[in-house]
């Protein structure tokens, strides 16, 4: 009897994770286009949907940190596509050995594009004059995973492009890259401004810091994982 029970939540617990896992299909697109398009609408709305139980967050838009993986992976996904390795893979010295696959070094991509939304965050909330800790840290970094997603498939996809021989997808490629930084730092120049009520050159300056911060850990994670 304990065998068929146990059975029987497996095969409800697969139903609930392919229902999950086909969900995405739907909403990783249209999360995307918000983020592209409406970027300040959709970090405004999970301020507002912090009040809610959580059963009742995220109806209509993938969480914060799942779109910004999905992103990555989608990245990942499209220089496989275009038969380039990852480098960090191919090489086993030092610390680099620790990442032997494309999963791990997902997982290693993530941790360094979760470092931009960490810092902006931590910034945003030193700015507004609280106390930074967990429970003030959580929401900004929430807020902040939505156009780093976009800004890290931008510039995953981007760099994948550049790297193509064909004259074309290079210089597709370099766009891409470029517009990416400049939505990212307009995104947040916006944001900074309009969240501390400040001016625009003083939310830019504030960003520009942050993102210098995301890239030297950036920097330092690549330098240690090189070999």
């Amino acid at each position: 009897m304990f065998g068929a029970m146990d059975f029987m939540r497996w095969l409800n617990s697969l139903d609930e994770l392919l229902y999950e896992v086909m969900s995405w299909l739907l909403f990783f697109p249209l999360t995307l286009m918000r983020s592209v398009f409406r970027p300040i609408g959709i970090m405004a709305e999970i301020e507002k949907e912090a009040a809610l139980p959580d059963d009742q967050r995220y109806k209509a838009v993938l969480s914060p940190p799942l779109f910004l993986a999905l992103a990555l992976l989608l990245a990942h996904a499209v220089a496989t596509a275009l038969g380039q390795v990852d480098t960090i893979v191919l090489n086993h010295n030092g610390l680099a050995n620790l990442v032997n696959d494309n999963a791990s070094a997902l997982i290693l991509r993530v941790i360094v594009f979760a470092s931009f939304p960490l810092f902006l965050a931590a910034r945003l909330v030193r700015r507004s004059g609280r106390k930074l800790d967990r429970d003030t840290l959580q929401l900004p970094f929430y807020e902040q995973c939505y156009p780093a997603a976009v800004f890290a498939l931008g510039l995953g996809v981007g760099t994948s492009l550049s790297l193509d021989l064909h004259g074309i997808a290079n210089i597709l490629g370099h766009g891409i890259v470029a517009a990416s930084i400049s939505y990212y730092w307009l995104v947040e120049t916006r944001w900074f401004a309009r969240t501390l009520g400040i001016g625009h050159v003083r939310a830019a300056g504030n960003v520009l810091i942050g993102l210098f911060e995301g890239t030297i850990f950036l920097v330092v994670v690549a330098i240690l994982f090189s070999g």
